[in-house]
C-alpha cells in the first residue's frame, strides 16, 4: 500500500489551489480529524477518548453512514465537535465522473450540515474543487499534513503512534478513521496519541 505519512510542499503543488493542509497558529493547537464514520461502536469509543482529554475534533462523515446511524451523528454534535462532508458513498474522484462525484457530495449535504469537506482518499480534481469552493455556500476543503495510516492493515497501532508523534507540530491536521477497517490500530493508537500529545502541551481543537 502506497501513501505518504506527511505531505511535502512539492506534492501539495500537484493538487488544486486553495486546499487547507494545516492551520496557522501561534499556540500549541493540533487538529484531530476522523474519516468514514459515524460507526455505532467505534465512534462512541472515539468520543469517550476525546472527552477524557477535553479534546475537540472534526469528523468527516459519510452521508450514508449518517443516514443509517443518525443517533451517533447527533452524539458527535452534542459533544461539541465539528463535522464535515465526506461524500455520500465514499466515491473515488479519480474513478468517477465529475458530475457523478459532485452529485455524491450534494447528496451527502442533505444529511451533513457543514461547509467543511474532505475528499475520499484525498483525491480531488481541479474543476470539482473549484465548483465546491465557489458554491453558494462555499466549501473549505480540508486535507492534512499528518496521516496516522490506521487504515493500513499491514502495520500496527504502535506504527500509527510513531507516525503521528514523529510528524505532528503546532497547526497540524491529523487523520484517523472511525471505521471497522482502522479499528484494530485506532483502538491502540488514539488513547496513546492523546496521552503523549497532551503531555507535550498540545491542545486539541476542532476546525472551525
Amino acid at each position: 500500500m502506497r501513501y505518504i505519512v506527511t505531505t511535502p510542499w512539492w506534492l501539495r503543488l500537484t493538487f488544486p489551489k486553495g486546499l487547507t493542509w494545516s492551520l496557522p497558529t501561534t499556540q500549541n493547537h493540533v487538529y484531530l480529524t476522523f474519516d468514514d464514520g459515524p460507526h455505532p461502536e467505534i465512534t462512541p469509543f472515539v468520543l469517550d477518548q476525546l472527552k477524557q482529554y477535553n479534546a475537540k475534533a472534526t469528523f468527516f462523515c459519510i452521508g450514508n453512514n449518517v443516514k443509517q446511524w443518525t443517533g451517533v451523528y447527533r452524539q458527535i454534535l452534542e459533544a461539541g465537535h465539528q463535522v464535515g462532508n465526506h461524500t455520500m458513498h465514499h466515491k473515488n474522484a479519480w474513478k468517477t465522473t465529475e458530475e457523478e462525484w459532485l452529485q455524491d457530495v450534494k447528496e451527502a449535504a442533505a444529511w451533513i450540515d457543514s461547509d467543511l469537506f474532505r475528499p475520499p482518499y484525498g483525491r480531488i480534481r481541479s474543476f470539482p474543487a473549484k465548483i465546491l469552493q465557489q458554491a453558494e455556500r462555499p466549501y473549505r476543503i480540508i486535507m492534512w499534513d499528518v496521516l496516522s495510516a490506521d487504515f493500513d492493515t499491514g502495520i500496527t497501532g504502535a506504527d500509527c503512534i510513531n507516525h503521528v508523534m514523529k510528524h505532528t507540530k503546532p497547526g497540524s491536521v491529523i487523520v484517523f478513521h472511525d471505521s471497522e477497517k482502522a479499528w484494530p490500530r485506532l483502538q491502540v493508537a488514539l488513547p496513546e496519541v492523546l496521552r503523549q500529545l497532551s503531555a507535550k502541551g498540545f491542545i486539541f481543537k476542532a476546525i472551525e
